[in-house]
């Protein structure tokens, strides 16, 4: 079980931020490179803007998608042919059709490489989690669980590595799919055995 304090909120994420940005500038000027500043206002923000808005179309058409699969039914589908695994790995929540759906919703988006997308889903997931858990200060087992899942994230198609490779003019951009899907699926496997490991010491 995994205690929530409130250093996880948003007051704290947002004087991190702020904290990081006069660092940059305290160092950028300590050094005697005040131009770095300059450089990141002028010219790194605007490289930024462009590459949100490169990736809009790819991340559009699959959260688009996603929208069907989940209106047309096809997600609880989808759900019963993976209750096995959703039992094994989420016990708290196996019965609760919501949160199972959104829990597959974020999976799924992470293994295509939508993280975006699967953001979304995952928040929708984790309120979904939080209805049914019986200490609302304390995240449950499958809380955890399904972090741990996403922080490993078994990628089986890189979408947005591809495209910024893609923009980067590399030859082959899809040649980094296999590599992805070894060492997502090895990363996931050794994330999902130690948390098995420590649920069961708790």
């Amino acid at each position: 079980m995994l205690f929530i304090n409130d250093y996880c909120g948003v007051d704290f994420l947002r004087k991190l931020w702020i904290g990081l940005i006069f660092m940059g500038i305290f160092f950028s000027f300590a050094n005697g490179r005040p131009e770095v500043l300059t450089d990141v206002l002028l010219f790194d923000l605007q490289k930024a803007v462009d590459l949100i808005i490169s990736l809009v179309p790819v991340m559009a058409f699959w959260t688009g998608m996603m929208r069907i699969v989940e209106k047309s039914g096809i997600l609880n589908k989808i759900s019963k042919f993976l209750r096995p695994a959703v039992r094994f790995l989420f016990k708290e929540v196996q019965n609760d059709t919501n949160a199972v759906n959104a829990i597959v919703m974020t999976i799924a988006a992470n293994m295509l490489g939508i993280g975006n997308s699967a953001t979304a889903f995952g928040i929708k997931a984790m309120q979904e989690m939080q209805k049914i858990n019986s200490d609302k200060k304390t995240a449950n087992n499958a809380m955890c669980m399904f972090l741990i899942i996403n922080m490993s994230s078994i990628q089986l198609i890189p979408l947005s590595i591809i495209k910024l490779r893609a923009d980067s003019g590399a030859s082959v951009p899809a040649d980094i799919m296999l590599p992805t899907i070894a060492a997502t699926t090895f990363s996931t496997i050794v994330a999902v055995m130690l948390a098995k490991y420590y649920e069961r010491k708790m």
